[in-house]
């Protein structure tokens, strides 16, 4: 009889409607993917013995992108899984819903560490490095002295030598003070070695057709040994800068020694930097001054991190500067479908999914990495409940089969009394 036909059916019925089952209680669950059962018929030789469930298998299709306004809620626009340590294994996930632990490590709800490129002595993302679980260090930034100062101005053409001079007074290295007459004056601020900050002013006085000496002061002590003059061509374009004995230079050297006689005093090192002119002019219009840039700053502690899309996890500090602390790594399977799934949002590679292709995000096949967002469930609820609806009809006609068969059998045993 056909008992063990039916009895095949029901059971491969009741299979399906499990993966059915989880994938609607998983429907709400970031970065799920769904499932499918998929079956088999059973022969010896010409006779159907029923069907069964060959395999179940899991449909890798990208979810819908919600924003959450969350910088630590990740998702993969793309291709893609992020890298886990947890427990001591390594685990692939599309879910990016991190928090960060109170020594600096990114985690999932599972305790699973986000893993990529850590960083070089230098401070840069070692690209391309061995994978490790990235960490986000709390320590505060030290201060960096300016060393470089590019500013770009125009001085007014129209001013006359040794009229309509402005006055300052300075203070020389003797400690006697002297006053500094000029036509127009640029005003910056730049770091010693402490982080304090110095303010510098230049005063151009016009001293000649296309001509203009220059004198530095720093904190109101004026050194000659950082005095200069700029010359412009008959453009008004920049032409050529001496320093203070007549020499040609690409851009003066303004130092400061680390004395008592300095406003530095003996606390921070001697401060030096650059003074790039380059872009300015002289024309006959008002002196000001169009761009000014310093590359020193003075320390800043931690208030937060953001994500870059490329995966940079970037620290940022309360002096308006930002550092890397690493960069996320996406992996790549050539076939995902053979991922084993370890619970936990997670996977483990198998050789039927092949190695794991370790790069950055937004090369190559990989996707980019969204902050602020999550990547929904890719189970359309709407076909799951008609699929178990379908189901359910199977289970149903497979109980009938038996039920049929039952009447047969019992109809055979009443003949044979």
């Amino acid at each position: 009889m056909g008992f063990s036909q039916a009895l095949s059916g029901l059971n491969a019925a009741a299979s399906s409607l499990d993966v059915l089952g989880n994938n609607i209680a998983n429907s709400q669950t970031v970065g799920y993917k769904g499932a499918s059962a998929q079956f088999a018929d059973v022969f010896a030789g010409a006779t159907g013995l029923g069907t069964k469930v060959a395999n179940v298998l899991q449909n890798f299709e990208d979810g819908n992108i919600e924003a959450t306004e969350r910088n630590l809620d990740l998702a993969i626009s793309g291709q893609g899984f992020y890298r886990f340590e947890q427990a001591g294994e390594v685990v692939y996930s599309r879910n990016g819903q991190l928090s960060m632990t109170p020594d600096g490590y990114l985690e999932n709800a599972q305790g699973a560490r986000i893993m990529g490129y850590g960083i070089n002595a230098a401070g840069a993302v070692q690209q391309g490095g061995q994978p490790e679980v990235l960490r986000v260090p709390a320590d505060e930034m030290p201060a960096s002295a300016t060393t470089d100062v590019a500013t770009t101005f125009n001085l007014d053409a129209r001013e006359a030598a040794g009229s309509d001079l402005s006055q300052a007074t300075v203070t020389l290295p003797d400690g006697t003070e002297d006053t500094a007459e000029y036509h127009f004056s640029n005003n910056f601020s730049v770091f010693d070695s402490l982080g304090n900050s110095r303010n510098v002013t230049v005063y151009y006085e016009k001293a000649g057709a296309n001509e203009w000496n220059a004198r530095v002061s720093l904190d109101g002590y004026s050194n000659p040994d950082n005095d200069f003059t700029v010359t412009f061509d008959n453009n008004g374009q920049l032409d050529t800068i001496t320093d203070n004995l007549g020499n040609p230079v690409n851009a003066p050297t303004i130092a400061v020694a680390n004395d008592n006689t300095t406003p530095l005093g003996t606390g921070p090192a001697a401060l030096s930097f650059d003074l790039d002119l380059a872009g300015s002019t002289q024309f006959g219009n008002t002196s000001t001054t169009s761009s000014l840039t310093q590359n020193g700053y003075t320390s800043g502690a931690l208030v937060g991190i953001s994500i870059e899309n490329d995966g940079t996890i970037v620290r940022n500090y309360a002096n308006e500067q930002s550092r890397p602390a690493g960069q996320i790594a996406l992996a790549f399977f050539r076939n995902p479908e053979g991922l084993t799934p370890q619970g936990d949002n997670a996977w483990a590679a198998t050789g039927e999914s092949g190695q794991e292709l370790l790069g950055e995000p937004g090369t190559g096949v990989l996707g980019t990495v969204q902050s602020g967002a999550i990547e929904t469930s890719n189970v359309d609820l709407a076909k799951q409940l008609v699929d178990m609806i379908v189901t359910q009809r199977a289970y149903q006609a497979n109980s009938q089969t038996i039920k049929t068969q039952d009447e047969v059998l019992q109809a055979s045993i009443n003949l044979s009394r």
